[in-house]
C-alpha cells in the first residue's frame, strides 16, 4: 500500500492481505508495494523510497504490522475523524477487563512513551530523583533532566542483569529525595528479565510509599517462567505503576497507545499531567487487537523463532549475544556501534544506535525473515566472515 495516498476504506483494509501473508511466514515487508510518487515532488519521493527500502532493525517494532481485524476496526473509526465527544469503542474497559483490573486502574496515553513522562512529572517536582539503572530506556532519564529534575544510575551486572540489591541500598541511602524507581522489565536494551522473586525483593526493600514504575513494553516476549508481570502488586495495594505499549506485538507503533495500570489513587494524581491525545483509529483497532489472540500467537511465535536462529548463527561464528526474552539482542561486535551502524546503513539495514556504557554491543530487532537474511548477508560482509569449507572472524 502507498504511504502516501489517501486512506479509504478501501486502499486501508486491502493491507490486510499483505499482513495475514506476512503471519504466514512469506518474506515480503508489510506495505511493501511500490509507492505512488508524492505530493510535492521527488525529494520526497526519494526519502519514502529511502526509508522503504530499508530493514529497519534498530526500533524494536513488529514488522508484521497491525492483523485484519485491526485494520478492519480502524477502518471504521475513520467517520469519527472530525469529531472530539466520539464513541472510542469501549477501550479502557476492554483494557480493563484483558488484565483483570477496574476501569479505575487504567490511564491511557499516547505510547507508552507518553505514560513515562506522565510519571515523571507527577513524581519527580522539587527536584526529586529516578533510581535505575544504565544502560536502559533512557527516555526516563532524559525527560528527568528536561524537568530539572535527576537520576542516579546504576550498572548492570556483569551478566547484563539489574541488581536489584542496589536498586534498594541507593533508594533508601537517598530516600528523601527519591521521586520514583524505574524498572524495565524486560530491560531494553539488553533484553534481561528481572525475576518476579526479585520483583517482590525490591518492593519489600524500599520505603514502602516510595513509587515503582514498572516498564512492561515487552512483556508478551518472555517465555522466562521466573518472569512474571507486576499487575498482581498493584492489586495488593503496593504503589507500583506499570507501563503496557500497543506498539510491540500488536504492530501499532505509529498509532500510538500505551497505558499505566496503578491505583485509583496514582490513576488521579497522573491523570492531570496526560494530554489526552490518543486518536481514535487506534482506540477501536486497540480493541480488536485485544480480542485477536491467533495473530499474536503468530506475531510471537515467528518472532521468538527468528531471534533465536539469527542468535544462534551469530554464537556460531564467534560472537555473543546475550540471553535476551524480548523481540530484539543485544550482541558483542569488538567494534564500537556507530562505526559498525555506519556500515549496515551503507548495506541498507538499519540497526540499533548506541547505549552507553556498552559501545560495543549492537542491538539488533527481529524483523521478517527476509530482513534477518538481508542483515546476516551485510553481517558477514562487515566482519568479513567466509562460509564454506570454514568461517573466519574479521
Amino acid at each position: 500500500m502507498s504511504v502516501e495516498q489517501r486512506v479509504s476504506r478501501r486502499g486501508f483494509v486491502g493491507g490486510a492481505a499483505a499482513t495475514l501473508g506476512l503471519l504466514g511466514l512469506k518474506p515480503t515487508p508489510l506495505w511493501a508495494e511500490r509507492s505512488r510518487p508524492l505530493p510535492g515532488g521527488s525529494l520526497l519521493q526519494d526519502e519514502a523510497d529511502e526509508y522503504d527500502a530499508l530493514a529497519k532493525l534498530h526500533f524494536n517494532e513488529n514488522p508484521y504490522g497491525p492483523s485484519e481485524s485491526v485494520l478492519e476496526a480502524m477502518t471504521k473509526a475513520f467517520k469519527y475523524s472530525m469529531r472530539y465527544g466520539y464513541p472510542d469503542g469501549g477501550v479502557t474497559s476492554a483494557i480493563a477487563e484483558h488484565h483483570g483490573v477496574n476501569e479505575e486502574n487504567i490511564l491511557l496515553g499516547a505510547g507508552s512513551g507518553e505514560i513515562l513522562e506522565v510519571v515523571g512529572l507527577t513524581f519527580l517536582e522539587h527536584g526529586k530523583k529516578v533510581v535505575g539503572v544504565e544502560p536502559s530506556y533512557s527516555s526516563v532519564y532524559r525527560h528527568a533532566s528536561g524537568i530539572d529534575a535527576d537520576a542516579i544510575k546504576l550498572p548492570l551486572l556483569d551478566d547484563y542483569r539489574q541488581h536489584i540489591p542496589s536498586l534498594i541500598d541507593a533508594t533508601k541511602k537517598h530516600y528523601r529525595e527519591v521521586g520514583f524507581v524505574y524498572l524495565c522489565n524486560p530491560n531494553n536494551p539488553t533484553g534481561r528479565t528481572v525475576s518476579k522473586r526479585e520483583v517482590r525483593q525490591l518492593l519489600d526493600g524500599i520505603p514502602e510509599d516510595v513509587p515503582v514504575l514498572i516498564d512492561e513494553a515487552y512483556h508478551h516476549f518472555v517465555e522466562d517462567p521466573e518472569y512474571a508481570t507486576s499487575i498482581p502488586h498493584v492489586l495488593e495495594g503496593r504503589p507500583v505503576i506499570v507501563a503496557r505499549t500497543f506498539s510491540k506485538l500488536f504492530g501499532m507503533a505509529a498509532m500510538r497507545l500505551g497505558f499505566a495500570i496503578a491505583s485509583p489513587e496514582m490513576i488521579q494524581l497522573m491523570s492531570p499531567y496526560s494530554t489526552g491525545s490518543v486518536n481514535a483509529l487506534v482506540k477501536w483497532g486497540a480493541v480488536a487487537a485485544l480480542e485477536d489472540t491467533a495473530a499474536q500467537e503468530r506475531v510471537r511465535r515467528v518472532t521468538l523463532q527468528l531471534r533465536k536462529k539469527t542468535t544462534r548463527e551469530l554464537e556460531s561464528l564467534g560472537f555473543s549475544c546475550i540471553p535476551s526474552e524480548t523481540n530484539f539482542f543485544m550482541m558483542h561486535t569488538g567494534r564500537h556501534v556507530v562505526e559498525v551502524g555506519a556500515e549496515f546503513r551503507k548495506r541498507g539495514v538499519a540497526v540499533g544506535r548506541p547505549f552507553p556504557p556498552m559501545l560495543e554491543h549492537l542491538r539488533v530487532s527481529i524483523g521478517t525473515e527476509q530482513e534477518m537474511g538481508r542483515f546476516m548477508t551485510a553481517f558477514k560482509d562487515i566482519f568479513s566472515i567466509t562460509t564454506g569449507s570454514g568461517s573466519t572472524r574479521g
